[in-house]
């Protein structure tokens, strides 16, 4: 934004892209390599977590003297002489579909002993994201043209002096080596419950669990700054979060689902939780009850993913394991002659994301099955009570 007689001053802005992966306390954490002897003067809207080694300076004392700096986010209620626009949500960034104006954060940096010209500064090099565990991957900083800023009357345009992106990707593989979460099954016309498969998130042990390694969000990170794995409720799946699909009520000109989703995890609550859920009568929802909802469309044409997530204030926070550790929904689709029907599992999701990651969903030979269209063959009582007598008529008149 400004050169100054050592260096910059440099607004870092974090953006979530993603449509239905957010960022949960204890936040993100932004970490980089300089190239050359740059210390952090100053930071507004956040802090590094380590000021290093600063025993050279005398009088000013830098913020950070660390060759690999680590910024995070300032918590709410910071004072006003600290902050900037877009900070102090202690690391908590919104999925763009669920609210785009909170999943950006900025912080203020006052960059010393620094080239002064767009030609002598330096590009920091191996930038790091935790948000808080692993998962993501930088890749390397690009000058790209200057940012531009509006004034509030729209008026007069300003622009950076110099900036540069960097783009950082998520793999659900790297984040953790066990899925988060799993599926299970029910319909009004089966008695069947289809549960979520066994071990789908771990197994456990004759004398302790086998802990899943999830990369999930817990108040207090570990020594590292990786999140604590959870202490996961004692289940056949082993998974923190189950989703429950359940087929509830035919109508004339409609169906209803109910929806149902548990947490298993002791250790913490989930904060603006949110399920992605594909399913090809998406396009004839008629309404949802206690949920919000939007469709992604994510081909355009083809509407068959929707996002859902909490009404806040009232079901956005999802309780640890117990008794309150659900939240419940219903979803009201009108019938499409054309498409609808009941039979080999039409009316069951064909995949379940929570929180961005993909959960595991029972095979499709276990789904709940139409009386008349199964492959078992049930005897009624009348025609057994029939053999029977026949049988025994049979055997009088030898």
């Amino acid at each position: 934004m400004s050169w100054t007689p050592d260096g910059y001053m440099a607004i870092v802005t974090l953006y979530n892209f993603q449509q239905y992966r957010h960022i949960q306390a204890p936040g993100w954490s932004l970490g980089w390599t300089w190239r050359k002897r740059e210390v952090i003067w100053d930071v507004v809207g956040g802090q590094t977590t380590e000021q290093g080694d600063c025993s050279k300076f005398k009088g000013n004392i830098p913020h950070c003297c660390k060759k690999k700096p680590t910024v995070v986010d300032l918590l709410p209620g910071t004072p006003y002489n600290k902050q900037v626009a877009n900070c102090c949500k202690g690391g908590v960034l919104s999925s763009w579909a669920q609210d785009p104006s909170a999943a950006a954060a900025s912080f203020q940096l006052s960059v010393g002993q620094a080239g002064t010209t767009n030609k002598t500064v330096r590009l920091p090099v191996n930038f790091t994201l935790q948000a808080p565990g692993p998962g993501y991957t930088c890749g390397p900083a690009k000058v790209v043209k200057p940012s531009r800023f509006t004034t509030a009357d729209k008026r007069r345009v300003t622009q950076a002096l110099m900036t540069w992106n960097v783009t950082c990707t998520y793999s659900q593989f790297l984040a953790q080596k066990t899925p988060t979460c799993c599926v299970s099954l029910s319909s009004f016309y089966n008695n069947t419950i289809v549960p979520c498969p066994t071990c789908s998130c771990g197994c456990k042990s004759n004398n302790t669990l086998s802990k899943p390694h999830l990369a999930s969000v817990v108040p207090n990170p570990g020594k590292n700054g990786l999140a604590v794995p959870p202490a996961v409720q004692c289940t056949h799946h082993m998974c923190p979060i189950r989703v429950h699909w359940h087929v509830k009520l035919n109508y004339k000109q409609y169906w209803r689902v109910k929806i149902t989703i548990t947490n298993f995890n002791y250790a913490m609550n989930y904060s603006q939780w949110n399920l992605v859920a594909q399913h090809p009568n998406f396009d004839n929802l008629t309404q949802i009850f206690s949920f919000n909802a939007k469709s992604l469309n994510p081909y355009a044409s083809i509407n068959d993913t929707m996002i859902m997530w909490g009404v806040k204030f009232y079901n956005d926070l999802l309780m640890q394991a117990g008794p309150t550790g659900n939240v419940q929904s219903e979803l009201l689709f009108q019938k499409e002659t054309e498409s609808f029907t009941f039979e080999k599992g039409w009316a069951f999701p064909r995949r379940i994301y929570f929180n961005g990651d993909n959960c595991v969903m029972p095979p499709p030979d276990a789904y709940p099955w139409l009386p008349n269209a199964s492959s078992r063959h049930i005897m009624s009582p009348l025609l057994l009570v029939t053999t029977v007598v026949l049988s025994a008529l049979a055997f009088l008149l030898q």
